[in-house]
């Protein structure tokens, strides 16, 4: 192996009659090499020793002091400058800013292990790494680095804005969305093609007792960013039936056009069928299936079925029925103006939050309801932060493009 500065690495490996073994004694070897091009890499990144000014202060070596760095090929010692001001106080190595060294870790090491984290606990995290990679780490460890990605990603998410991927298509539609599970929220920003194919989602999540006005204003910035982006795209809000979603899409998002989620709706049709059909039990799927398609695909229908609804009032029910028709007329009543579904759809607009649902589902309860979870709220929010980032075409990359050029923010 030659190196680029003009050094030349041998390696022997001890090859066997096991093709396994022969792998096994293969991956050793290129960790050791690894280990030992990367001390090399780390030192080129440290200072001569000369004095240095940060901030209009002047800071002053104390010598070179050995330390122990993560990276992905093994544990590597290496001496490098410390500084200090010469009143004293805190110490400070520039050899991890230059690197953009995340704590101890190498760049590289950082981003794999906070990745993994992403998509699975940290146990599986450490067997990934010592099956695959030959690494045995602390699973304390793996917890803390991806706790620290995630808190830079969370620090600069104001600051940080992400790049929309090439698009195939121009973008005619914005849909936002939004939806909760047990007080954890999860969002969409969706654009669309001008014959309604679905281009590029961004996702959002955030941890149960983060705060909903936190996350409004989260998703709030993606909206801005992608207006910013996209001026003449339409701008419409899909969501349930809460209140809280409405005001969000039309006060903060500024969407032009609500649309009331088409599932959501067929769903208190549902309900209503048993009042429709009280003596007809085997016939009401079949007039549930008519009055969605009737809903989804006729001009006015959601006022014409509320309308009918309300005159099965009148007629003698048992307690459930008039429980489930009360509930529709209201739904409808609350909702009817959000349900012209046949416009949508002829101008490609979504009519589903599928999306959202997904992103619920892929974002949050994939992750936080594996067995055996027990989330405290940091936990919680740094995995949803670090699965927003990977979810989202092209924003892992980007994200560590960002560290790499402004380097990790000291309070993270």
């Amino acid at each position: 192996m030659i190196l680029s500065t003009g050094g030349t690495l041998e390696m022997t490996v001890d090859l066997s009659d096991s093709m396994r073994a022969s792998e096994e004694a293969i991956l050793e070897s290129l960790n050791q090499a690894g280990s030992l091009v990367t001390t090399a890499a780390l030192e080129w990144f440290d200072t001569d020793g000369a004095k240095q000014v940060i901030g209009g202060e002047r800071w002053y070596p104390k010598g070179q002091q050995p330390k122990q760095y993560q990276t992905p090929y093994g544990v590597v010692s290496v001496d490098r400058y410390v500084y200090q001001r010469a009143a004293g106080g805190k110490t400070y190595c520039p050899l991890e800013g230059h690197a953009r060294m995340v704590g101890d870790t190498t760049p590289r090491f950082a981003r794999m292990i906070a990745h993994k984290y992403a998509n699975g606990p940290a146990a599986q995290v450490q067997a990934h790494l010592t099956d695959n990679h030959g690494r045995q780490v602390a699973r304390s460890y793996l917890s803390r680095v991806a706790e620290t990605v995630a808190a830079v990603a969370q620090i600069k998410e104001e600051d940080w804005t992400y790049q929309t991927p090439e698009l195939d298509a121009p973008v005619a539609n914005v849909a936002v969305g939004l939806d909760g599970w047990r007080e954890a929220m999860t969002g969409t920003v969706s654009l669309y093609s001008p014959q309604g194919k679905r281009l590029h989602t961004i996702y959002l999540g955030a941890a149960p007792e983060y705060g909903k006005e936190a996350f409004y204003r989260s998703l709030e910035r993606e909206v801005a960013h992608v207006r910013e982006t996209y001026p003449e795209a339409r701008y419409v809000g899909i969501a349930d039936g809460d209140h809280g979603n409405w005001s969000f899409l039309e006060e903060k998002a500024q969407v032009s056009e609500t649309i009331l989620d088409f599932y959501h709706a067929a769903g208190y049709v549902g309900q209503a069928a048993a009042a429709a059909r009280p003596t007809d039990s085997l016939g009401r799927g079949e007039w549930t299936e008519a009055q969605c398609h009737r809903l989804k695909h006729e001009e006015g229908a959601a006022r014409q079925l509320l309308a009918e609804l309300q005159t099965l009032t009148d007629q003698p029910l048992h307690d459930d029925a008039r429980k489930g028709l009360k509930s529709s007329i209201t739904y409808f009543r609350n909702h009817h103006d959000k349900m012209d579904y046949a416009r949508y759809q002829a101008e490609n607009l979504s009519i589903g939050s599928g999306v959202t649902e997904a992103a619920c589902k892929t974002v949050i309860k994939q992750r936080l309801c594996q067995a055996g979870m027990r989330w405290k709220t940091r936990g919680a929010r740094a995995v949803l932060s670090l699965r927003s980032l990977v979810l989202t075409e092209n924003r892992w990359s980007q994200f560590w493009d960002k560290v790499s050029q402004y380097a990790v923010p000291a309070v993270a």
